[in-house]
C-alpha cells in the first residue's frame, strides 16, 4: 500500500477555547481509532505554533516559520491506503471533523 500525508493547515493565532476544541479533538480521536482498526493509520502528531520554529538556510539560523503567512502547518497524519481515492476519503472525513477554516492537504509519500 502507498503512504499519504494528511497535513492540517490552521490559521495563526490562539487555538479555539476548550468548549470548541475538546469535542473536535474527541471526534478526531475516534477517526484515528477507526483508521487504526482499518489498518490505514501509520502515525499522527501535532506541532507547536509556527512561532517556535527555527529555520536553517545556508548555515544561518532564523527564528519563526519559513514563510510569512496567515496559516501554518499545525500537524499531520501519515496513512497507508490502496490508492489516492481511499486516501482522499480519509482526508475528507478528517476535514469534516476539523471544519473550516482548517484545510487538509492530501499528498502521496515518495
Amino acid at each position: 500500500m502507498k503512504q499519504y500525508l494528511l497535513s492540517v493547515y490552521q490559521p495563526d493565532g490562539d487555538p479555539p477555547p476548550p468548549e470548541i476544541l475538546d469535542p473536535i479533538m474527541e471526534e478526531l480521536g475516534k477517526l484515528n481509532a477507526e483508521m487504526q482498526a482499518a489498518g490505514a493509520w501509520v502515525f499522527a502528531l501535532g506541532l507547536h505554533p509556527a512561532s517556535t520554529a527555527t529555520v536553517i538556510r545556508d548555515e544561518m539560523l532564523t527564528d519563526g516559520p519559513f514563510t510569512e503567512g496567515k496559516e501554518h502547518l499545525g500537524g499531520f497524519t501519515v496513512i497507508q491506503a490502496p490508492d489516492l481515492d481511499a486516501a482522499l476519503e480519509w482526508g475528507r472525513r478528517m476535514s469534516a471533523i476539523l471544519r473550516p477554516p482548517l484545510a487538509i492537504e492530501v499528498r502521496p509519500v515518495v
